[in-house]
């Protein structure tokens, strides 16, 4: 179903849903978790285990979180590739803590079927595969290689050999049957909100085509008496010029061109057709565009437009997207909301990539926040001094993210006076920054000196 309609998420795309941050909390969830039961297994249970490699384990997730977070932006989003790998870290981690402290006789190796759930639930089939796959291969290591649980006292704690088989066997059902389960769940979940979103689709359409239709019918309604008379008045003027052949040429064309108006009302009037032309412009026309409601709002809006330094090419003609101007709306009303008087929109372009630069000369985005743009509904009471309408922002600033980064795009958030801008702006642009580049191929681009629309109008309905 997502192939034939346009506009609905694939598996890999949901994938990307999931933030780095929340990957974070829950291993340090984990992390805490391990000590506790280090503390109590030596302290309460006198076990003795080489505690040097327990925490140079621990330490590789500490040191992995570390450098996410100091690396990466709170509101990073990661894909699919990179979910499959923090997971299978996860997995190699606690399957290299279990292997110190008893392997399968420890009873905390039930914690195997974790990671293989998550990815069920949240990674495509492929990932999922892989990683129960993996899963099933270290439990079964582990049931024969591992360090045993002993005390200072020399006592060994293991269970039987027949327990230790059911451990493995339950392990590997509960890895199989909990990917299954997960997998089909959420499989459901996204079927139906696909489905959800298909009618949704299709109600649009129909009343984008049903209000069409009256436009169309009026229209025909209305040109169909001139059209009429144009045709027997030329059809008259025909049979009185027969004997004018230079004339009879320009009527019969006349004649001609009045037919082929009517077929093309009655063509649209069954149908209505999608103007190749109206999908497509310039790159500055579709800036401006989506410019256009926040022009009269007290502000002033400065266009600028040309070729990135180094190249020479003629501005590119680039496929109107509904995301794209929408997106990019988003962002100019809120650069012209918390502008003292002025918002700057520079685009430029070169071979490889299209930009678009969106600044004011606000107070800038709040530090405390600039980590977590492009969250919904952020709130934060300390922000109300710098920017009392900030409160208000997080929703507007997710959808046009979400509907640009859909389109292709790669989006920065900056401030201008911020000493890690790597843009060379002038002093007064001091306030909020953000950069959208697209590859050129996303956008459809098309350089030269009239790059027109290319292919047949095509009809509305199959």
């Amino acid at each position: 179903m997502n192939d034939d309609i346009p506009g609905l998420i694939g598996e890999r795309e949901r994938g990307d849903w999931i933030r780095l941050r929340t990957i974070i909390w829950l291993r340090w969830a984990a992390i805490l978790g391990q000590i506790a039961a280090l503390l109590v297994a030596q302290g309460y249970y006198d076990i003795v285990i080489d505690t040097g490699l327990f925490f140079l384990v621990v330490g590789l997730s500490v040191i992995a979180n570390i450098v996410a977070m100091l690396i990466f932006p709170e509101s990073k989003r990661l894909s699919e590739r990179e979910n499959l790998l923090m997971v299978l870290f996860d997995l190699l981690q606690l399957c290299a803590l279990l292997y110190l402290s008893g392997g399968l006789h420890n009873p905390f190796s039930l914690l195997i079927v974790g990671p293989v759930t998550v990815s069920a639930a949240a990674l495509s089939a492929r990932s999922t595969l892989f990683l129960g796959a993996t899963a099933i291969l270290l439990v079964s290591l582990l049931a024969q290689f591992h360090l045993p649980l002993i005390t200072s006292e020399g006592v060994v704690y293991m269970i039987g050999p027949m327990f230790v088989f059911g451990n493995w066997a339950a392990i590997v059902i509960a890895v199989i049957f909990l990917a299954v389960y997960a997998r089909w769940i959420a499989t459901e979940i996204h079927s139906m909100t696909d489905a959800l979103q298909a009618t949704q689709m299709a109600l649009a359409r129909e009343q984008k085509l049903s209000d069409l239709s009256g436009v169309v019918a009026a229209a025909a309604h209305e040109l169909g008496t001139p059209l009429a008379t144009i045709k027997l008045t030329s059809s008259e003027l025909l049979d009185d010029l027969s004997d004018r052949p230079d004339l009879a040429e320009d009527i019969e064309l006349i004649n001609q061109e009045a037919d082929r108006c009517r077929d093309i009302l009655r063509s649209m009037g069954r149908a209505g057709k999608d103007d190749l032309y109206l999908h497509q412009a310039p790159i500055s026309a579709l800036i401006e565009e989506a410019a256009g409601p926040h022009l009269e709002r007290g502000k002033t809006l400065r266009f600028t437009a040309g070729p990135a330094a180094g190249s020479d090419l003629d501005q590119p003609v680039v496929l109107r997207r509904p995301e794209v101007v929408h997106g990019l709306r988003n962002l100019i009303q809120n650069a012209v909301d918390f502008a003292r008087g002025n918002v700057w929109v520079d685009t430029f372009w070169d071979e490889k990539q299209i930009s678009v630069r969106i600044q004011d000369d606000g107070a800038g985005y709040p530090a405390n926040l600039i980590g977590r743009i492009g969250d919904p509904f952020m709130r934060d009471r300390r922000s109300q001094g710098v920017r009392p309408a900030y409160e208000g922002m997080g929703l507007g600033l997710f959808i046009a993210k979400t509907l640009l980064e859909r389109s292709g795009a790669e989006l920065r958030f900056a401030n201008g006076s911020d000493p890690r801008n790597v843009d060379t702006v002038p002093p007064e642009r001091c306030g909020a920054l953000v950069l959208v580049s697209w590859p050129s191929a996303k956008l459809g681009a098309r350089f030269g000196q009239n790059p027109g629309a290319e292919g047949q109008n095509r009809p509305f309905l199959p």
